[in-house]
């Protein structure tokens, strides 16, 4: 069903794509990080997810700003993979980087399932 009310103006609208454009940024910049740390940062499923996650909020982010018909399905799934996304920056404690990634990504996911359940 399209999303005809919802358009990018819309404060919780704007408030995710920020939250998706931020997420998709730190997430860059985190595999960056992990991949000159190397070791358990560099792990291939760990920035694989890191990439999953950039990727999806940019999409998540694009889908909002057309406003979308998908909005809904795509905000649901880009929500999952920031869940994922910030247990899996939590295995690295104190690291700045990670818990900052891992804090944006929980952000992300609570706007993302707001828009999820409009």
């Amino acid at each position: 069903m399209p999303q005809a009310v919802l358009t990018a103006k819309e404060p919780k609208v704007k408030q995710c794509i920020d939250n998706c454009t931020a997420c998709s940024n730190i997430c860059v910049e985190t595999a960056t990080y992990c991949l000159n740390m190397g070791g358990k940062h560099a792990d291939p499923a760990h920035i694989a997810l890191l990439f999953n996650c950039y990727d999806i909020c940019r999409i998540s982010a694009d889908y909002m700003l057309s406003n979308s018909e998908f909005i809904s399905q795509i905000c649901s799934l880009c929500a999952q993979v920031n869940d994922r996304r910030a247990s899996s920056c939590d295995q690295f404690g104190d690291d700045e980087q990670t818990k900052a990634c891992a804090d944006m990504c929980r952000t992300c996911a609570d706007s993302c399932r707001q828009m999820a359940e409009l």
